[in-house]
């Protein structure tokens, strides 16, 4: 990755890494190291054997801490719908993560940069070269920004859906198809809006969506993209 992408990703997850080397192996996938054999590239999955105990050690003393009162059980429960893959591809996706991952020609072509579990991967490579890089006060404070929003559903009973990936690797098999979403509305005040998105499958509207943020809206309007395809 050249030095531009490099800042360009710093300021999208708001950590600034002092050893470079890190966060290229942490973008870099197997099929790409495999392809670069004779450069010996690293590859990410020790990174993300590390981030996936630094990312259940934070979630589990962030619940034990602020949720006293939590029984075991329930702790358990929360922590595994904060950590399962569809979460981790969906904050992996806020950050814009999939096209910063270096890919093989292969895996680029059969839509790698959208998969879920390779997506969720990469997300746990990032903490475990963050957590190298800056301690575990640096993984904390990036592993809370970025899952704010999945801790507090977690937190409030509600089992996280991706839709968006749903409708994606529902389509993905046709290289014609292209699935594009579109904000086409904003209302209320810069403190309060609300967004409306319709999602398209080439130039045909499959479904509307509304909500508090444009993740939100793009996750509504897939849901009901699914819905029409399900029940068409």
């Amino acid at each position: 990755m050249n030095n531009d992408n490099f800042v360009k990703f710093e300021q999208l997850i708001n950590y600034e890494f002092k050893k470079k080397e890190l966060i290229n192996e942490a973008l870099t996938h197997s099929s790409y190291a495999n392809e670069k054999k004779n450069k010996k590239y690293k590859h990410n999955e020790r990174l993300e054997f590390l981030g996936d105990s630094v990312l259940g050690l934070i979630i589990s003393d962030y619940l034990f801490i602020n949720y006293p009162d939590l029984p075991e059980g329930e702790l358990t429960k929360t922590r595994a719908k904060i950590v399962c893959e569809p979460t981790l591809s969906y904050c992996a996706k806020a950050i814009d993560l999939g096209n910063y991952i270096m890919l093989g020609k292969g895996e680029d072509a059969t839509g790698g940069r959208e998969r879920q579990s390779l997506l969720a991967d990469a997300f746990e490579s990032v903490i475990g070269a963050i957590y190298l890089d800056g301690g575990i006060e640096s993984a904390k404070k990036f592993i809370l920004w970025t899952m704010k929003e999945v801790i507090n559903d977690a937190l409030n009973g509600k089992i996280f859906i991706d839709y968006k990936t749903r409708l994606q690797e529902l389509i993905q098999n046709d290289p014609n198809v292209k699935i594009s979403y579109e904000i086409i509305d904003e209302k209320g005040p810069d403190h309060n809006k609300t967004f409306y998105t319709q999602v398209k499958k080439n130039d045909n509207v499959l479904g509307h969506g509304k909500g508090k943020s444009k993740k939100e809206s793009e996750q509504n309007a897939a849901k009901m993209a699914l819905g029409v395809i399900k029940n068409g």
